[in-house]
């Protein structure tokens, strides 16, 4: 009797199951094109060079959204300045130096729970703590601080993956030569894992950008341009809201179409941020360097 996969016919079940494959596909692309086609069409009208480099006026009439650019660049470059090296740090002790035990996987369980928390805890958190406790109060310093505690389990767990990819004959050939263990990380491992490194550090990006809850209750809202160059150094001290906080008050003000405006440039940025995570991925990896 001839059993072949070959001779087997395709039953309808198949047939089925496969339409409800595409079917399922076919449905998340459709949702995607009509979120963003939507945002897009009602917020690309608003997009003007005032609009992207100005402040709100009431006295001009002007409305703009150049202090809260500002003030999402600032609390993106200070949290990943802050988390970058904890995060990775973190990752190469406990998945290059810690003896696997009780101790490491309490740290991962506490990672992987501090990742799972609502942003809003977070916020409350940060408020209490950093805001009142350090006597930071509503500043820029204080939500990224606030951030940083939300994206280090992103960049080190992402981190510790990218580390297990890498062939354990890499550590053996270079601990064989001589090669110090801090050498062989810093020359070997780390250049290795660098695409799922950098995959960490962008996706933690586009969680900053995103995030409005807990900045809400630590970074304030205030959307002013400092008035002098001393005013750039201290603008950390001071409140300032994000691109996703003056969303938030647009719409709770009934300005749609500011709303729907800055949606628009929130939508390109989180683009942005996607496409430079597969380019930077492949330039990194090593693996298809000929």
């Amino acid at each position: 009797m001839n059993s072949s996969i070959y001779d087997k016919k395709i039953r309808p079940s198949d047939y089925v199951l496969k339409g409800l494959i595409y079917l399922a596909a076919a449905f998340s692309i459709a949702l995607l094109v009509a979120i963003m086609g939507y945002v897009f069409v009602r917020g690309i009208p608003q997009i003007t060079w005032q609009f992207l480099t100005t402040a709100p006026s009431t006295i001009k009439g002007t409305f703009g959204i150049a202090g809260n650019i500002l003030n999402t660049l600032y609390i993106i470059v200070i949290t990943l300045l802050i988390a970058t090296p904890l995060g990775v740090g973190s990752a190469i002790y406990l998945n290059e130096y810690a003896k696997p035990g009780r101790l490491v996987r309490l740290i991962e369980f506490t990672t992987e729970t501090l990742s799972g928390i609502p942003s809003i805890i977070f916020g409350l958190f940060g408020m209490v703590f950093f805001g009142q406790s350090l006597r930071l109060g509503y500043s820029i310093l204080t939500g990224a601080f606030t951030l940083t505690l939300m994206i280090l389990p992103l960049i080190t767990r992402n981190t510790q993956e990218a580390l297990k990819t890498v062939p354990l004959s890499y550590r053996s050939g270079a601990l064989g030569i001589g090669a110090t263990k801090w050498y062989m990380i810093r020359t070997i491992l780390l250049p290795s894992a660098m695409p799922g490194i950098i995959t960490g550090i962008i996706l933690a990006i586009g969680r900053i950008v995103g995030e409005s809850a807990a900045l809400l209750f630590t970074a304030g809202s205030s959307y002013l341009l400092p008035r002098t160059a001393s005013g750039y150094l201290t603008k950390i001290l001071e409140s300032g809201g994000t691109m996703t906080i003056q969303l938030y008050l647009s719409m709770s003000k009934a300005q749609y179409d500011a709303a729907f405006g800055i949606a628009a440039v929130l939508l390109v940025i989180v683009l942005i941020i996607n496409f430079l995570t597969k380019v930077l991925s492949r330039k990194f990896d090593v693996s298809k360097i000929d």
